[in-house]
């Protein structure tokens, strides 16, 4: 039989960490009574450097259920996606295959059996897909669809609606850690794997409590981080911008040049000063732009680790 890991990152969530503990380990028992998963399957928390009694509450957890609730304790605050792969990783060698959520249960747990009946029909990776975005605002729907259809444009292969609630073998677990960059979107890693994968689709549901932790800053910087982690299109679009500003000088320059045989010149002191903001303007921007690809491979050659674990509770 195989055994099953639900991998939950967690920051700040001491108000849904015990219903959330309760809903997996229900769907666990479940699945296990249904003979689909071994009796050693178990929820590993994975506690992010929260400020509140997060990791308290894994601890008490873990002691009511040890052989169903484990914990990892990482040293300090460094993000979803790495307190994602801190989990995956650990889990990886104790478990045939993984499914990630996240606390606060707004992806659908009882597709989880769904997901484990496409693994034993030989997928390594199983995506949960929303069905809708009807109970979103129009300005959240609005974002998300663009960013996928901004990922899209720049090349890089994601599946549409999904985030991070996922099932992966342990094989294709094995095959993503062998993806050791620093600048991490676990979302367009996974499909870089290559086997074989299948989707299940289900309405997203309300925050059972607490607030979100993925305001709209977190969201636009992990969509910058995806792009610019997985494509060189704006460089490249800088590049063409560039090329489109010295065609437009050109004509400009042809312009003003007929303008001075015709005798029709006239000083433009508005339309000059205009002319050196929105060229600086861009200089300036391109230049942030290439300075954050430069970033990033700075961050990269340093090889730091991309987290510290201080403590594991498992059932050893």
């Amino acid at each position: 039989m195989d055994r099953l890991a639900i991998v939950v990152p967690c920051y700040n969530e001491e108000e849904v960490l015990k219903i959330a503990s309760k809903a997996l380990r229900d769907t666990l028992n479940d699945l296990i009574g249904k003979g689909k998963i071994a009796e050693n399957s178990y929820v590993l928390f994975v506690n992010d450097g929260s400020k509140d009694k997060t990791w308290e509450l894994i601890e008490e957890e873990h002691k009511e259920h040890p052989k169903q609730i484990f914990g990892v304790k990482l040293a300090g605050n460094v993000g979803h996606q790495y307190a994602l792969t801190a989990g995956l990783l650990t889990a990886m060698q104790m478990c045939d295959m993984s499914v990630s959520i996240d606390a606060d249960l707004q992806d659908d747990v009882a597709v989880i059996e769904e997901m484990v009946d496409k693994f034993h029909e030989g997928k390594d990776i199983v995506y949960g897909v929303r069905k809708k975005r009807d109970t979103d605002t129009f300005f959240k729907r609005f974002t998300a669809q663009s960013f996928y259809k901004l990922m899209n444009i720049m090349g890089v292969k994601t599946v549409y609606n999904h985030a991070d609630f996922r099932l992966m073998s342990q094989r294709a677990m094995v095959q993503f850690s062998e993806y050791k960059e620093s600048n991490l979107f676990i979302r367009g890693m996974i499909p870089l794997i290559g086997y074989e994968s299948d989707c299940v689709y289900y309405d997203r549901k309300e925050r059972v409590a607490g607030e979100s932790k993925y305001p709209l800053k977190k969201m636009l910087a992990l969509a910058f981080n995806g792009i610019s982690s997985f494509s060189v299109k704006p460089i490249t679009m800088v590049t063409g911008l560039g090329v489109v500003i010295i065609i437009i000088s050109i004509l400009a320059a042809i312009y003003a040049l007929i303008s001075y045989i015709a005798g029709r010149v006239e000083p433009g002191w508005t339309s000059l000063i205009l002319s050196i903001w929105f060229l600086g303007g861009v200089q300036l921007l391109c230049i942030g732009l290439i300075g954050q690809y430069i970033g990033k491979i700075y961050i990269e050659v340093k090889h730091r680790p991309r987290y510290n674990i201080e403590k594991i509770l498992t059932d050893k």
